[in-house]
């Protein structure tokens, strides 16, 4: 039986490949090597790709929005009378609507954090042992984003003060693209009114997957903000002033959406009923107070409109007085009924405007 002849060079330059007739092959019959280089055809699927949003569920809220198109008209026409008596009104109010929707919100998010530990934590930074800080910061942060700075339109991650680590796992989705995902679907869903559209947003939070850090805090104050876009004098609607019941997430797009209007009309109204009460005390004060002489009654006169409670050390430190001057100046307002002492206490006493 002959053998098949297969030499090679020492050095493996130029191997001789014989067929099964102990011929020389031809290189077209060596089947196994590779063949000329070739355009291949581009029939593997796609890589991965930026999906678009998601318009069926941007339908499913226009058309919620047009069942509900009168009571949206309502609602946006009390928003707009609140937007214009704040532009109308002092720096202060806007401040102490911010104060009480962010209390108000933190009932709703589970943080109970009361008004007059809100008022201390914010104006002077002071906290008891009972406090916890991780929930005093999240509501010092509403409050931050309630009264001052950018809304979340373009940058939400700096609206939140939430960063992707640097050292981020490759398996772990980051932060900037569930961000990014639930900017599109709000951008995609621009012929919405603001009103609808802030509602769609919050309740799509949680499915983003921007639920992590304070979800229900977050996603209210972001809401807030994109209700009231169109503003001038209010920066953001109300959402949970007198109750937080349009924040339940239950039910399709129409359900929600009712429950929405329903609530944002609420706190709107509880806003006005706030301001017409400030209003009222503080033309009551300049006249029971305009016998008093010094720089001190007027600034205190101004801090109990912007704050709805009020500490004698925060006084002293925001009007830059003595403390014999506050102590005597709160002492004279609450004999005159201007001010009443709501805690009861001896110690860290708070006022109050009285009604």
């Amino acid at each position: 039986m002959k053998t098949q002849a297969s030499t090679f060079s020492d050095d493996f330059d130029d191997p001789l490949i014989t067929n099964e007739k102990g011929e020389e092959a031809h290189e077209e019959d060596l089947w196994f090597l590779p063949g000329p280089l070739e355009e291949e055809p581009d029939d593997l699927p796609p890589g991965p790709r930026a999906e678009p949003p998601d318009t069926a569920v941007i339908e499913d809220w226009a058309k919620a929005e047009g069942v509900h198109a009168a009571r949206l008209a309502r609602v946006a026409g009390r928003l707009g009378a609140l937007d214009d008596r704040l532009l109308r009104g002092p720096e202060g109010w806007r401040y102490r609507l911010a104060l009480i929707e962010a209390a108000d919100l933190s009932w709703f998010a589970g943080d109970r954090v009361s008004s007059d530990r809100l008022a201390l934590w914010v104006s002077m930074r002071l906290s008891g042992a009972q406090d916890d800080p991780n929930a005093l910061a999240r509501v010092g942060w509403a409050v931050r984003r309630l009264t001052v700075g950018p809304g979340p339109k373009v940058d939400l991650a700096a609206f939140l003060d939430r960063r992707d680590p640097e050292n981020i796992q490759d398996s772990a989705e980051r932060f900037e693209d569930r961000a990014g995902g639930w900017l599109d679907v709000m951008a995609a869903a621009g012929d919405l009114h603001p009103i609808t559209r802030a509602c769609m947003g919050f309740h799509l939070w949680s499915l983003a997957g921007l639920g992590q850090h304070g979800d229900q805090m977050e996603a209210a104050v972001t809401a807030s903000r994109i209700a009231a876009i169109d503003g001038s004098g209010a920066i953001f609607a109300p959402l949970a002033m007198g109750g937080a019941g349009g924040l339940r997430a239950s039910g399709l797009p129409p359900e929600r959406l009712a429950r929405w209007l329903d609530g944002m009309s609420s706190a709107i109204l509880t806003a006005m009923r706030t301001l017409d009460d400030i209003e009222s005390w503080t033309g009551r004060a300049e006249n029971s107070m305009e016998q008093l002489s010094g720089r001190t009654p007027v600034a205190l006169r101004k801090i109990f409109t912007e704050w709805p409670l009020v500490s004698a050390p925060m006084a002293e430190a925001m009007t830059g007085a003595s403390r014999a001057a506050v102590q005597r100046n709160l002492a004279w307002m609450e004999a005159g009924a201007l001010i009443r002492e709501v805690t009861g206490q001896g110690r860290y006493r708070m006022w109050k405007a009285t009604g």
